[in-house]
């Protein structure tokens, strides 16, 4: 293998296919990067054995071939490299591959391609195909709310829904769930659905890049796999066995409250109340306070701690139905209210025993729950 590739491309690349390296694991080949020609392009390939990640990127190529370098030796490298050019020569009989960049002049020793793990060739005539930027928000507004505890595993990865042309993704964790919907370009020909981990999707999200308009996702038949690939990367993850809530039927269905207010203030108000709450229970106390007929209506979040001190913030609202104490697990109110778009949500509240409800206000496709925290008096 002889090839010459720009830096500024080659650190790129690194950066997408590296989050996929293993760093556990007994087999030392999954420490390395493949790098191979492929078509005239170079193919950068990682992965972990449940995560492997692909890029592609421009190169001229002299000679063919392959090998896998050390993940994070090769990156350093790279990193420090000045010059715009990297030359590369692989000894196929030694397994070292010499870099040279301006004045710099490195031999790395490598492990033979033959003992990477076969990535899959998948069918894109399969594919369904999902606009990135619909995807990429779907992404951020559900994946959060999937269980880090490995004790439920099915809890730990979103599920992905394909029904006509809707996809659904829906992630829950115990405490809270998120479900978000939005519209395929065209109809699915059957029904899909898919439970992929939650880590596979946010690294989907940081390498599909806003240049790109569509990314394909195929789910190859009986290889419990899901591939997601873009023009220049591809995403392959082991998906999770089992049978995933059904999630809808968790959320509220009416209310005794809701209380219409601005996103941006809430979120100010919860992250002020995150300060003193982090410290003890992380608990916030929301009043919710219908307003007279001449008056508006408030919505009150404190957070306090024994030793940090309190802190108070009342908003102005637009309150319907009764007065309401409830209180919520304060960094679930804020990262929830992170995700939404809208300049105003709307809280709904039966009792302080039960789930309360946050909605974008006029946008339907996403609905946030989060259960609430008892508060001894």
């Amino acid at each position: 293998m002889k090839i010459s590739v720009l830096q500024e491309n080659l650190a790129h690349g690194l950066s997408i296919v590296s989050r996929a390296v293993s760093s556990r694991s007994t087999l030392p080949v999954l420490a390395n990067v493949l790098i191979a020609t492929d078509e005239g392009r170079l193919r950068l390939s990682a992965t972990n054995l449940e995560l492997g990640i692909t890029c592609w990127i421009g190169a001229k190529i002299q000679e063919e071939g392959s090998t896998t370098v050390p993940a994070r030796t090769f990156t350093e490298l790279v990193s420090t490299l000045t010059d715009k050019q990297v030359d590369m020569n692989l000894n196929v009989r030694t397994q070292t591959l010499n870099v040279r960049c301006g004045a710099s002049n490195t031999d790395l020793k490598c492990i033979d391609a033959q003992e990477f793990p076969p990535m899959p060739v998948p069918d894109l005539s399969d594919g369904i195909q999902i606009n990135v930027a619909d995807l990429k928000e779907m992404i951020q507004q559900v994946a959060f709310a999937a269980s880090t505890d490995d004790a439920r595993p099915i809890l730990t990865g979103v599920q992905v829904s394909l029904n006509g042309n809707r996809i659904t993704l829906s992630a829950a964790d115990g405490f809270r769930l998120s479900v978000r919907h939005a519209e395929l370009s065209s109809a699915v020909p059957n029904p899909v659905s898919a439970v992929i981990p939650a880590r596979a999707l946010v690294e989907l999200s940081r390498i599909a890049t806003d240049g790109e308009q569509v990314v394909t996702m195929i789910l190859p038949p009986g290889r419990s796999q899901v591939i997601f690939r873009t023009r220049d990367t591809e995403l392959v993850s082991q998906l999770i066995d089992g049978v995933f809530p059904d999630l809808v039927q968790l959320i509220p269905k009416s209310y005794r409250t809701r209380a219409l207010l601005s996103t941006a203030s809430f979120l100010k108000a919860c992250k002020q109340a995150e300060i003193f709450a982090r410290e003890g229970s992380r608990i916030a106390r929301l009043n919710v306070q219908a307003g007279g007929e001449m008056q508006p209506g408030t919505v009150e979040i404190t957070g306090q701690s024994e030793e940090t001190g309190h802190n108070q913030t009342v908003i102005d609202a637009s309150v319907e139905g009764s007065s309401q104490m409830i209180a919520f697990n304060v960094r679930f109110l804020r990262e929830a209210l992170d995700v939404i778009k809208t300049p105003n949500v709307a809280l709904e509240t039966n009792s302080d025993t039960s789930p309360g409800v946050l909605r974008p206000v006029g946008e339907e496709s996403f609905v946030h729950v989060i259960m609430p925290m008892h508060v001894s008096n």
